[in-house]
């Protein structure tokens, strides 16, 4: 029998942060500046997969200019409807050459019957790792965002992320060239609620900036 899934929703959220930080002062202290972060849920839907490509290695803004152009074009964002756009139409919605070759080889998979987004809800995370690191374009830290915001699983921690390394380098007073493994065992011991402690980081490093997560 599977070990049941853990998975955050709006009911349960503030509970987990509150067991995140009862574990770690610094994040306790997060909470007491900043207030809980909200929880940055998205849908599960190809679209929400093809908005993670966007924001591979660019901007929030740069991401939501290019998501926002597309659905301007299409409406809701589905596979046979990226599989009919040419690769001049989708460079037009402000995509590289590159990410059209990854939202166009997800949106045949999805058509072709490869993968099942809404069975990957029942799917352990490592089971869905499992299915969507073959895609072209589709990496661990765009696999951890999938999990976190469409699955809502608690235990991710995508160190592909700069504001959360950013985020975790100062709260934890870490040096500038401090290794992914020192990382990932201070991050350890949030386990199996890694998701929250990241979402209360962001949250740090949000408003410290002054700025909005779009969700």
């Amino acid at each position: 029998m599977k070990a049941p899934l853990l998975c955050y929703t709006e009911q349960n959220f503030n509970s987990f942060c509150d067991i995140v930080a009862e574990r770690d002062a610094d994040l306790q202290q997060i909470l007491h500046k900043h207030g809980y972060p909200r929880p940055w849920i998205r849908p599960n839907t190809f679209q929400t997969l093809v908005l993670s490509i966007l924001e591979q290695q660019v901007s929030l803004a740069a991401a939501y200019a290019a998501f926002n152009r597309l659905r301007k074009k299409v409406g809701t964002v589905t596979p046979k409807k990226i599989v009919s756009l040419t690769d001049q139409e989708l460079r037009d919605c402000y995509f590289t050459r590159q990410k059209i070759v990854y939202a166009k080889g997800l949106a045949q998979a999805i058509i072709e019957k490869k993968i099942s987004l809404r069975k990957m809800e029942q799917c352990s995370d490592q089971e869905v790792f499992d299915q969507l690191i073959p895609l072209k374009g589709i990496g661990p830290w765009t696999i951890d965002v999938y999990l976190m915001h469409a699955l809502r699983r608690t235990n991710q921690f995508p160190l592909g992320d700069i504001a959360l390394v950013n985020s975790l380098k100062k709260v934890k007073r870490m040096r500038a060239t401090v290794s992914k493994e020192r990382m990932l065992a201070v991050a350890a011991k949030w386990k199996p609620y890694r998701s929250i402690a990241a979402f209360i980081l962001w949250h740090a490093y949000m408003k410290e900036k002054g700025a909005r997560i779009s969700h």
